[in-house]
């Protein structure tokens, strides 16, 4: 059943779960009380079976007719001080306390002692018969339950060695006048009722803990959700189909929020990107009649503002870009093309300035997820870094792995520690007064990885140099055309 109170999940669980509790535990109770009343009784009549022993004698040098007149006919009752026998050497003599205790008028104990040949030597039944004259003679105790007689008797055939003679001694309990032992009954009851309470209400609590997680799993699942949430993911919100009512406004409050940053973020996005696209129009402009300048050094200095400025809206454009940008499922790039592309396309400028590159690493496409486009200006943005910092006469080498990342190295001044932590902060600038930089392009590169579900990493390098290593994840095939 599904609930959508949290409280009315908690409740009804309880229910269930001692509802079953209350079936499972009298049911123990009943099988340990008639096990410890079946162990008690059998104790008995093992306990009486070894007291009929002790008044068995067994006489060799005697003969049946001096010791008994009544030789030949079917035995009776014992009677203190008086032997009964039925050959010439077993008799059995019984104390006044057990001859009452088996006595037919009493009615509830019975025994019978059999020979080696299953005849019956003693019996306190009128017939003197055995009691259970169907079971055999073996060499262990055997307890039966029967009915004899239109009664039910529960008793047992023990084995006994007498005078080094074999004889097995019946003892049997009518039902019918059984009376409970009260004080051993419940006094080994409840020493054994522990050792079952204890269990049940351990295994009760783990009921309760299963139950409590139960009932809060949506509430754990929204905080997973929860967590998933960041700038660069702004579209997750918290599901409620599941969430208790007395969670669900909370929930509504945090997704309606959500949806007001989310507004705000894009509005803060579409301002940057329409700033820039309308500047790159009077930009564009100004430099064309920059050119028709006749002061040469004047128009020299004014192109270099222009390509600044054209420089600060190209990467607010691609900031812009970048916040909104999802990568397709069946997207591939070839990561060893793109990196010798941007290069291709940055070489100039790298010789211009007496600087060296290179493409070194995988020679074959190195295919990954991604869009080919923003790859390339993840690549870009880490070369340009490093062209801006390499020495005069330093080398950038540009490395692809077949497993899907490339390191772009320079031989610059390399970065701290305490500064690896502000590279990726936009606008954020190592020197303040250089006029080529705003502070973007780490941060849009970044992004790019980010959408792309791919790392950036910035390891030491010693004793000078910088290297960024890109790692997007691996696909299975070029893409189909």
């Amino acid at each position: 059943m599904r609930f959508n109170s949290i409280i009315g999940r908690i409740v009804w669980l309880h229910i269930i779960v001692v509802g079953s509790v209350s079936v499972l535990m009298p049911l123990a109770l009943y099988m340990l009380l008639a096990s410890e009343t079946d162990q008690i009784h059998r104790q008995f009549i093992a306990d009486q079976a070894d007291q009929l022993s002790q008044y068995l004698h067994f006489d060799a040098g005697k003969s049946g007719q001096e010791n008994n007149p009544n030789v030949g006919k079917p035995a009776g009752p014992a009677k203190t001080g008086e032997a009964v026998t039925v050959n010439k050497h077993w008799r059995l003599n019984l104390p006044d306390s057990m001859e009452s205790l088996y006595s037919v008028a009493y009615g509830r104990y019975r025994y019978a002692v059999l020979d080696e040949d299953g005849a019956v030597l003693f019996s306190s039944l009128p017939d003197n018969s055995a009691i259970f004259p169907d079971a055999g003679l073996t060499s262990a105790a055997v307890f039966f339950d029967r009915s004899v007689a239109g009664a039910s008797v529960s008793g047992a055939r023990i084995p006994k060695t007498i005078a080094g003679h074999e004889l097995w001694i019946d003892v049997a309990e009518d039902l019918s006048h059984r009376d409970v032992i009260i004080d051993d009954i419940v006094g080994n009851f409840l020493r054994s009722v522990i050792w079952v309470t204890l269990p049940l209400l351990l295994l009760l609590l783990g009921f309760d803990i299963a139950i409590v997680r139960s009932a809060f799993k949506p509430i754990l699942k929204a905080s997973d959700e929860a967590e998933n949430i960041s700038p660069a993911k702004p579209g997750i919100r918290l599901s409620s189909s599941l969430i208790p009512k007395e969670i669900l406004p909370l929930v509504t409050a945090m997704n309606n929020a959500l949806d007001r940053l989310e507004a705000g973020f894009q509005m803060q996005r579409e301002f940057a990107a329409d700033a820039a696209h309308e500047l790159r129009t009077p930009l564009a402009v100004l430099h064309t009649r920059i050119d028709t300048l006749t002061d040469k050094q004047v128009s020299a200095q004014l192109r270099d503002d222009v390509a600044r400025m054209t420089r600060t809206v190209n990467q607010l454009l691609e900031m812009a870009e970048s916040e909104t940008y999802i990568v397709g499922p069946d997207e591939r790039a070839d990561l060893h093309a793109t990196c010798v592309d941007v290069v291709a396309f940055l070489a100039p400028l790298v010789f211009e300035q007496g600087k060296s590159i290179s493409v070194t690493g995988a020679e074959m496409p190195v295919w990954v997820i991604g869009n080919p486009e923003m790859v390339a200006r993840a690549v870009r943005n880490l070369v340009e870094n490093a062209i801006k910092y390499s020495p005069a006469g330093g080398d950038i080498e540009v490395a692809v792995a077949a497993q899907g990342a490339v390191r772009v190295i320079d031989q610059g001044p390399g970065i701290g520690d305490d500064e690896k932590q502000l590279l990726f902060r936009r606008f954020w600038r190592r020197d303040r007064r250089g006029p080529n930089s705003l502070g973007l392009g780490l941060s849009i590169v970044q992004r790019i990885m980010e959408a792309h579900a791919g790392t950036i990493d910035v390891p030491n390098r010693s004793p000078r140099g910088t290297e960024f290593v890109l790692t997007f994840r691996p696909a299975d095939a070029q893409p189909s055309s």
